[in-house]
């Protein structure tokens, strides 16, 4: 709390040596979001309360600047909430902005639409608020300006943009905190804009940025003129104070922002998933990572990712090779480290196979060869890692993929053994399209080229048996994920997939394999948020189910 209190009080000291006369901070600026529920803690509360008035005494001679911080607060249950029938055990709380104007309170907004879908879960904490929130900024001596202030949700519904037209509002301001999935970022503008023609104001967006668990929030505020149009947009990904000049023209504004350049849909995919790794690694407080490195397509790209996100010093890559495992996967494992110049080990796990298989042998006696054998070499490996990370340090990152986890195609206490899954929500084909276009991209100046070509362009294989390719047991991965984002993503039944075009025993399998493999995924570590819907917070299914449709 204290940090973040910083930030803010840091930020304003700059903004205002720049001549700022009002700074947004994002929605929970103060606590961070989603707090979940530390909100339910009355100490948190506590520190809470005191980080705001610290934040209000030490901006308190910022003479002429209006601030906007982002807190939860404690509150009487409005007479809304009384009339839905809403019942607490624990003290009231408002998802809240506060004005503060030279370390006063000057107004105070309560977020009044609280979502409850998909990754949010905001009426466990919160109840609405009622009233827009409107203030009177004095942009120069004898000017003032009416300003709207509304909680991210709020500017997504009608309602409260109109209340806050109907008090006198000359602009909207919207503070977020808008998880980041592929194509978010224009969802959000093409709202906005709505909002905006609607109503005629201008409106200003603040934005969150950076990693909390398996979310991404991915900065880019921006700024839209009267009729719409894009008048300024922050850089993607990185935090930065984003300046906007507004002055009135007659009857209208004139807008004077930078616009940063929109990413395209790749590359905003690599920016999100070393934001969300690198955050979660220091501000967790892990020194360095390391990952088993398999000559194959998964772990080359969690290797390039980790390196870009943290640097070859802090990532450490460790190959252990089985009696399956192709000497060519030894060889580009090795080719790859050298290239991205991290620390790189072998361990041959044969032995400790031969060991295992001769002390299971009399109990397995009457049984033949089978997966048990391939998830073993999964689980020697899983050890090894785990090892090295209590003896050494280090967050251990598995490397599976959304169409592994999606279909069970991975091993408890095995490959899924470890602290961050960084592709968790990358279906496979979009792994091989990634790596393809890290191949041909240099996002973060880094190491050019990292990935060796014939990793990218061998057949898949986990190489737990001679000669075994994925597609051995799995559809087709075109297909696979077809299926996947159809009937996981997008709630489509079976049939209707079928009548998509996909064939019907892919379908059947997949649905299958996808509920039964329910255990698997509760069990497995959070990963990086990059859809609308990923097996995390917004996926919630039974384990003990026999529902296929």
């Amino acid at each position: 709390m204290a940090g973040n209190a910083r930030q803010i009080i840091t930020a304003a000291q700059q903004a205002h040596a720049r001549g700022v006369r009002l700074l947004l901070t994002p929605e929970l600026a103060l606590c961070g979001y989603p707090a979940q529920d530390l909100l339910l803690r009355p100490a948190f509360i506590d520190a809470c309360d005191d980080a705001l008035k610290t934040v209000a005494h030490e901006t308190a001679g910022l003479k002429g600047l209006y601030l906007v911080v982002g807190h939860p607060v404690r509150s009487a249950l409005p007479a809304c909430a009384q009339e839905e029938g809403w019942r607490r055990t624990q003290p009231v709380l408002h998802n809240a902005a506060s004005v503060l104007f030279e370390g006063r309170l000057l107004q105070r907004c309560h977020k009044r639409e609280l979502p409850n879908d998909q990754v949010f879960d905001e009426r466990r904490y919160f109840v609405p608020g009622e009233n827009s929130a409107v203030f009177d900024l004095e942009a120069a001596p004898g000017e003032r300006v009416r300003l709207g202030l509304l909680i991210c949700e709020d500017a997504w519904h009608e309602a409260p943009v109109r209340a806050a037209l109907a008090a006198g509002a000359e602009l909207l301001l919207v503070i977020n905190a808008s998880p980041f999935h592929a194509g978010k970022g224009g969802e959000r503008e093409r709202i906005m804009r709505a909002r905006v023609r609607a109503t005629g104001l201008p409106l200003i967006y603040a934005h969150l940025v950076g990693g909390q668990d398996e979310l991404v929030f991915d900065g880019r505020s921006f700024v839209l003129a009267a009729d719409g149009a894009l008048a300024g947009r922050a850089p993607s990904f990185e935090p930065a104070l984003f300046d906007c000049r507004l002055s009135r023209q007659g009857p209208g504004w004139q807008i004077d922002a930078h616009t940063a350049p929109e990413h395209d849909p790749q590359t905003e995919l690599w920016h999100a998933l070393v934001l969300g790794l690198r955050d979660y690694v220091q501000k967790n407080g892990f020194s360095s990572t390391l990952l088993g490195l398999s000559g194959g397509i998964d772990s080359a790209l969690v290797l390039a990712l980790a390196v870009d996100a943290l640097g070859r010093e802090r990532v450490r890559a460790v190959m252990m090779p089985s009696p399956y495992t192709a000497a060519i996967s030894c060889s580009d494992a090795r080719e790859m480290a050298a290239r991205l110049g991290v620390r790189y080990d072998e361990i041959d796990i044969a032995p400790l196979f031969a060991v295992f298989k001769a002390a299971l042998a009399p109990l397995f006696a009457a049984c033949a060869e089978d997966s048990t054998e391939e998830n073993l070499q999964a689980r020697i490996r899983g050890t090894l890692l785990m090892a090295l990370s209590n003896k050494l340090g280090g967050l251990v990152l598995t490397t599976g993929n959304k169409s592994e986890l999606a279909t069970g195609y991975c091993t408890l206490y095995g490959d899924m053994a470890g602290g961050f899954a960084v592709i968790k929500d990358l279906a496979k084909t979009e792994v091989f399209r990634l790596a393809r276009w890290r191949n041909a991209h240099n996002p973060c100046g880094g190491v050019a080229t990292p990935i060796p070509e014939r990793i990218i362009s061998r057949a898949p294989s986990a190489e737990l048996r001679h000669n075994q390719t994925d597609q051995d047991s799995l559809p087709d991965y075109a297909v696979l994920d077809a299926i996947v984002e159809r009937y996981m993503q997008d709630d489509q039944s079976p049939a209707s997939i079928v009548a998509a075009g996909l064939d019907r025993a892919a379908v059947e399998q997949v649905v299958r394999l996808l509920h039964g493999s329910e255990y698997k995924r509760q069990q497995a570590p959070l990963g990086i948020r990059l859809t609308h819907r990923s097996f995390g917070k917004d996926w919630r299914y039974p384990v003990t189910s026999k529902y296929l449709s």
